[in-house]
């Protein structure tokens, strides 16, 4: 029987597949980069808003605690978003006229809540409780990064799974004293940070083994 095919022809196939298998493998690798990129978790995009809040005016200079406006964070799941009566406490004796806070003082004429626009939006199916990593020794500024030299605040980190267990597998790398979680320019005492946080782990009783648990964040 004739030959059909030239005998280059077995040299072009293995080509073919070994070039098709690289292509793949590349064609996956731009994906999860494009993945992991800011333009699909939307890190480091300050977001507009429908008053434009400065945590480095109210946080850097005047030196506001968290706490004042995210009144819930030390005790329930959710930070909170003050009440407009909150930005009242001052505003209704300073910038009483500036145009750029007629939103807050109609909200507060008219008690209709400001429609924030939602920086750190967790996907549904994940639980995330404030509380719990308050009371552990996790910073503010371990996740939502320096937000006091944040004019429009923006998502600091990319809110990825990774990015979460990275931190529940070691915990010692982020973990500080309970009463310096608000200080948000913290720095360990003399740089060493895993000597603090692995004596931390302990004190707090942080179970390690429980945290890379799938139910620990999908209930």
């Amino acid at each position: 029987m004739p030959q059909v095919f030239h005998r280059s022809s077995n040299t072009l196939a293995k080509a073919s597949i070994f070039g098709a298998v690289f292509l793949i493998a590349a064609l996956g690798w731009g994906l999860d980069q494009f993945n992991r990129s800011s333009y699909m978790t939307r890190a480091m995009e300050a977001r507009e808003q429908p008053v434009p809040f400065s945590h480095k005016h109210h946080v850097g200079q005047l030196g506001i605690d968290c706490r004042y406006c995210h009144t819930s964070v030390e005790q329930t799941a959710y930070a909170g978003i003050p009440p407009t009566k909150t930005c009242m406490n001052c505003h209704s004796q300073i910038w009483t006229n500036a145009d750029m806070l007629e939103p807050v003082r109609a909200s507060f004429r008219t008690d209709q809540s400001i429609r924030w626009v939602k920086v750190h939006d967790l996907p549904d199916f994940v639980y995330f409780n404030h509380s719990i990593h308050v009371n552990k020794g996790i910073g503010c500024a371990s996740c939502h990064g320096r937000v006091d030299h944040m004019n429009l605040t923006w998502q600091q980190n990319s809110l990825q799974m990774e990015w979460c267990i990275n931190c529940h597998r070691n915990p010692e790398q982020y973990i500080r004293p309970k009463d310096q979680v608000f200080n948000l320019e913290w720095t360990p005492p003399d740089g060493d940070q895993l000597t603090l946080g692995r004596k931390l782990v302990k004190d707090y009783d942080i179970q390690v083994r429980l945290l890379t648990n799938c139910s620990t964040c999908h209930r």
